[in-house]
């Protein structure tokens, strides 16, 4: 019997072992076992369906999302179901047209097609600012999805194709409901279930649905953080936030003012170089980026009053400007949770209430998904969603609620020591090693993975306009990516065909003279 049911365990990769007999036998003698019939036999005679071990067929998922976290729930059910397993039934909400999350551009600012807030931040001519190494799926890479090395640095375009590759090649499709937007999660103590409410926005119905679990995978990048500033109802010129930003074309000859010292604030910063901006000035509240900057773009402290195209810095500078970005960041947002359920944080690398980053403490049926700052991001995602998805079937058994605490104070007393970013790197891969150990997703070199990003940095202090024409060796294949046929500085069209189409004659030249281009004009 022992080794019956371990042959089930492992073709069903249901984990831990005794904990699957202990959900079979409840404390009754198991006296046979039969795989075909799907059925274990106990000593009182009762039969128990192949249900009750691991997986609660009668169970149903919410995802809330199809962005890439909950792209990634989906592949974290679909893989399981790949092995045979059998799960439950699964719902994925997703209020665009289309799968992707941020990196689904839309051309739209404000509201969308159907009347709702504008999810993605996206805008033309935004490449990765991060190896696509250090991003790439365990089980899906790029080679496989390309059939050949591509650069380190693709256009959103480009990744947009390979997160929906992935999707699409394991067919997970048939789980959205696109075009659907979640209005109100309830959830009901007495029968342990959520009831979700969702508006079909194409057709205009509203309709409620019972589920045991609910997976939050809308993000936190959509929401934008809009400080006030003396005076700043008096500017004259363009303001708008980095949430509305889609395109730098229009800065041309303009003199531009962004308002951040962050991710949104450099590309949007170099964007505008590109486009050609006539200056760019970022302003800073606590620390400069300190990048070698080109002339024409120059670091200033915080913004302290406007007064009509005039801003005031707190150095006691002042500059006229054309345009105001202000890059200053998202909140966490969940209109569709109650105050009780909803994940009140900071933009930080550990959520305090959120256990192994993922389970809800106000509820451990309600899980988040990327809802940290963020280093690594397509596999953590999966990483978490594979997590998620075992306590879901019952492999992974939450510890108690003490065990719990513990074990994110922990967590938490490390993420206090954290003093530079290369530790906040450590952490987050260490994270990450923690939760893979758990499942069966593929484990993968996270320390070189660490040393790429590591080597990212130092490329970008050493050159702010040409990192992106930098490159580095695959993680999970060994291949080593190709120099793009255009340098970043002069490419132009962030199309996926432009992309893909054969290199141009002369493109090391052309690199060569582009980097020396470069060179003399900062």
């Amino acid at each position: 019997m022992v080794n019956s049911l371990r042959t089930h365990c492992v073709y069903h990769a249901v984990r831990p072992f005794r904990k699957c007999c202990a959900k079979v036998a409840t404390g009754e003698t198991v006296i046979s076992f039969t795989l075909l019939a799907r059925t274990v036999v106990c000593a009182n005679g009762a039969k128990w369906p192949m249900a009750r071990i691991g997986t609660d067929l009668t169970a149903r998922i919410a995802i809330i999302g199809a962005g890439p976290s909950g792209m990634a729930q989906l592949r974290a059910f679909e893989s399981a179901s790949e092995q045979g397993r059998d799960i439950p039934e699964i719902v994925c909400y997703e209020k665009q047209e289309d799968w992707g999350g941020q990196w689904n551009f839309s051309w739209r600012t404000g509201t969308d097609g159907n009347g709702e807030p504008v999810h993605s931040s996206m805008y033309r001519n935004l490449w990765s600012n991060g190896p696509k190494e250090a991003l790439e799926f365990a089980e899906y890479t790029f080679d496989e999805h390309f059939g050949r090395p591509i650069s380190s640095y693709p256009p959103r375009a480009v990744l947009w194709d390979y997160i929906s590759g992935r999707a699409e090649h394991s067919d997970v499709k048939k789980y959205v409901r696109f075009n659907t937007a979640v209005r109100w999660v309830q959830y009901d103590e007495e029968t342990q279930k959520f009831t979700v409410t969702v508006e079909d926005l194409v057709n205009r119905v509203t309709e409620s649905s019972e589920f045991d679990h609910v997976v939050v995978g809308s993000g936190h990048f959509s929401f934008p953080n809009v400080p006030e500033f003396e005076g700043i109802e008096t500017y004259t010129g363009s303001l708008q936030h980095a949430h509305d930003f889609r395109g730098a074309e229009s800065f041309a000859d303009k003199d531009v003012l962004l308002i951040g010292a962050s991710y949104s604030a450099e590309d949007i910063g170099v964007q505008a170089y590109k486009m050609g901006a006539r200056s760019v000035t970022l302003s800073y509240r606590t620390q400069a980026m300190g990048f070698d900057w080109p002339e024409g773009m120059r670091e200033v402290p915080l913004v302290e009053r406007f007064e009509g195209s005039t801003a005031y810095f707190s150095d006691g500078t002042s500059g006229d400007f054309d345009a105001v970005v202000l890059c200053t960041g998202y909140l966490h947002h969940y209109p569709f949770l109650p105050s009780d359920l909803a994940l009140d944080s900071p933009n930080c690398i550990y959520p305090a209430t959120l256990y192994r980053g993922v389970v809800s403490q106000a509820n451990d049926k309600l899980f988040y998904l990327g809802a940290q700052d963020q280093w690594f991001t397509f596999n953590m995602f999966d990483a978490q969603a594979w997590y998620v998805r075992d306590v879901i079937l019952g492999d992974i058994e939450l510890p108690s609620q003490a065990d719990q605490d513990a074990h994110m104070a922990t967590w938490l007393a490390r993420a206090d020591t954290i003093a530079n970013a290369e530790q906040e790197i450590r952490f987050q891969a260490d994270y990450i090693r923690d939760l893979i150990e758990m499942t069966d997703y593929p484990m993968f070199d996270l320390d070189e993975v660490v040393r790429i990003f590591l080597e990212w940095k130092a490329d970008k202090q050493a050159n702010i306009l040409g990192y992106r024409d930098e490159v580095y060796t695959s993680v999970m294949t060994g291949t080593m990516a190709v120099v793009h046929h255009t340098p970043w500085l002069s490419e132009l069209d962030d199309s996926l065909e432009r992309y893909l189409s054969e290199p141009e004659e002369g493109g090391a030249e052309a690199l060569l003279d582009a980097e020396k281009a470069g060179a003399s004009r900062a």
